[in-house]
């Protein structure tokens, strides 16, 4: 398989060439995305890059590190790629770790693989509290409206992709910036596309990154908030009726219904000063037991829905000698 490598370039002219030195042979051609650089990134690489590998891409206007992958994959698609693995040129990401991201996608055991640096413990010994609050909270938040539950660290751009999946999404529509990993997570799932979680250290080098938790927090929850629920219609609704549809909307009915009649119930009885029987306060508090055992069980039943058989198996070209 032709193996491409795509490189966000802003504001890293100190470490890119050091990132193009380092990607391996096994790789066909590198994408060099110039995101409007007011380095002049794109014209740095081309100046005083040796590798005959790379092609710099330019966008117009700064996108995002979203707009340029997304450069960089229209790129790759119409280059005949089969593989695009994205590192960013901060030398953050260890160019050596790509055979790791690529073998699932060569095995067929996976359209998408990302890293994870919270795999093993001394993987984020090195990483700040704050950020590492922030990341696991955010890996809760995607793991709810992105229905991968079994991945960590969606924030994590060290990624690889089939491009036959690629292809089938809607790459315009992406988020641009920094919601950009987490909307191609959501994406991928309404496709029922397989994703790997790759273990990996946390590198720092002396850039920081841009991504201020404390910031793009309540704007995460927003969109987290809206992908979970276009994501409950179109998985329990609208593609398919199953039994966690009807757990999902027999809990809320119940603990809707309960929690309305106790409240009523326990105005009354506060105005009148007359207590409640034991029968009107059951009557309130069973539809809310059974609607949060039904609430539960949909939850179960969504943790154990995950994607398991890639989708690159049926949609990727047969070999030219099996067509």
């Amino acid at each position: 398989m032709r193996i491409a490598v795509a490189i966000p370039c802003y504001k890293v002219t100190q470490h890119v060439l050091g990132v193009i030195a380092a990607i391996g042979p096994e790789v066909h051609t590198i994408y060099a995305v110039d995101d409007a650089c007011p380095e002049g990134s794109g014209r740095f690489i081309g100046a005083h890059n040796q590798d005959s590998r790379v092609k710099v891409l330019f966008n117009p206007e700064n996108r995002g590190v979203g707009g340029a992958i997304v450069t960089a994959y229209k790129a790759a698609i119409a280059d005949g790629m089969d593989i695009v693995v994205k590192i960013d040129g901060d030398g953050q990401m260890n160019p050596t770790l790509l055979p790791q991201f690529v073998r699932p996608l060569l095995r067929g055991e996976a359209d998408y693989t990302k890293g994870n640096r919270f795999f093993r413990p001394e993987s984020v010994q090195g990483m700040p509290p704050v950020r590492l609050f922030g990341n696991a909270v955010l890996s809760f938040m995607t793991k709810l409206s992105c229905g991968y539950w079994n991945i960590m660290d969606p924030t994590n751009g060290y990624t690889a992709a089939r491009t036959c999946v690629l292809a089938e999404l809607p790459l315009e529509r992406l988020e641009k910036r920094y919601f950009f990993e987490t909307d191609m997570l959501f994406r991928l799932n309404t496709l029922r596309a397989v994703v790997k979680d790759i273990p990996m250290d946390s590198v720092y080098a002396d850039e920081e990154s841009n991504l201020q938790i404390g910031i793009v927090l309540p704007e995460f929850l927003r969109k987290h908030a809206a992908r979970l629920w276009r994501r409950y219609v179109y998985n329990y609704l609208v593609r398919d009726f199953n039994v966690g549809s009807l757990y999902s909307l027999f809990g809320t009915l119940l603990v809707l219904s309960g929690s309305v009649f106790g409240s009523v119930h326990w105005l009354n009885s506060t105005n009148s000063n007359h207590p409640a029987t034991s029968g009107t306060v059951m009557l309130a508090a069973l539809p809310i037991m059974i609607g949060i055992q039904c609430l539960i069980a949909f939850l179960h039943y969504d943790v154990s829905n995950i994607p398991t058989e890639p989708l690159s198996r049926s949609i990727s070209k047969p070999p030219a000698d099996e067509s």
